[in-house]
């Protein structure tokens, strides 16, 4: 199964091209020309007949929005230009035969690992986010496409120092600009990754603080006192890292068959947004 965190491919293409590219209507298409070659290349390169692209619906309105109010409120919200593309991306996926989920509550991430526990195949999550790292089973692969690197449970446990069942406690500990988790003020990577190799997880540390005081790991007194200071803010930072493994889906958002391109409704797409003949072309369309 091949699971696309759609989100990220279309921020960075919107981020990485010029506003320059337009349609007809000189509107820019930067995402969806970004996103739209992504795609088209990620399905050439790629025959697995499961596959689903999961986006996200809103910056501000996921259930972890309701634990910690500042939950990515380091964020800017997307630009307008940007969220006006969203739908075509989007339309432009089911129209190559990915099947498309999205949720007002949940995130792309919380999708990408529901769907992954529903099958006991190998299953390569395309993302950059280190965070769906943590849903890997044994054989799973997550594929960084951007920068052509694909990990295995052992190279995500040589790059962050903890396997990628402890990845959720490993941010609890670190905390994550990116999404505005706090962790616990003053233990960073390494310090984390030590920790987690002692100790299995943020409740293993916080039951057993003397053991973490007597640990010999530099500083250890001084770890004990901050982990029993922050206790409260790690156990939200777990919270708020885990993804959720068991949304109950509905029969339209588990089929996940990879289905043939619809030709009409690309086309008919590509004439609404005015794109020029190198993307129709990208897409399989004719461009005589």
């Amino acid at each position: 199964m091949l699971l696309v965190d759609a989100s990220v491919y279309i921020f960075r293409a919107f981020h990485s091209l010029p506003s320059s590219m337009t349609g007809r209507d000189e509107r820019p298409l930067n995402a969806v020309y970004g996103y739209a070659t992504f795609l088209a290349q990620l399905l050439a390169a790629d025959d697995d007949r499961e596959i689903a692209a999961a986006f996200d619906e809103s910056l501000v309105s996921s259930f972890r929005n309701e634990l910690y109010a500042d939950y990515k409120a380091n964020r800017e919200l997307p630009p307008q230009a940007l969220v006006d593309q969203i739908a075509a991306c989007r339309d432009i996926t089911e129209a190559l035969g990915v099947p498309t989920l999205s949720s007002p509550v949940y995130e792309a991430d919380d999708l990408i690992g529901t769907l992954a526990a529903t099958t006991d195949k190998p299953v390569t999550i395309v993302t950059s986010d280190k965070d769906l790292a943590q849903i890997m089973g044994a054989d799973d692969i997550l594929w960084d496409y951007g920068r052509e690197t694909r990990y295995d449970v052992a190279a995500i446990e040589a790059k962050f120092g903890v396997p990628p069942r402890l990845i959720a406690d490993y941010l609890a500990l670190l905390g994550d600009t990116v999404d505005n988790i706090p962790g616990v003020p003053g233990i960073g990577a390494k310090t984390a990754a030590s920790l987690l190799q002692r100790f299995d997880g943020v409740e293993a540390l916080l039951d057993d603080l003397p053991g973490v005081a007597a640990s010999g790991l530099r500083g250890a007194k001084s770890l004990a006192g901050k982990l029993e200071a922050h206790a409260d803010q790690a156990r939200l930072s777990r919270q708020l890292a885990t993804i959720v493994t068991d949304i109950e889906l509905d029969r339209g958002q588990c089929d996940v068959a990879r289905r043939s391109p619809d030709l009409d409704a690309l086309a008919a797409i590509c004439e609404r947004l005015g794109v020029g003949d190198r993307l129709r072309k990208r897409l399989g369309l004719s461009t005589t």
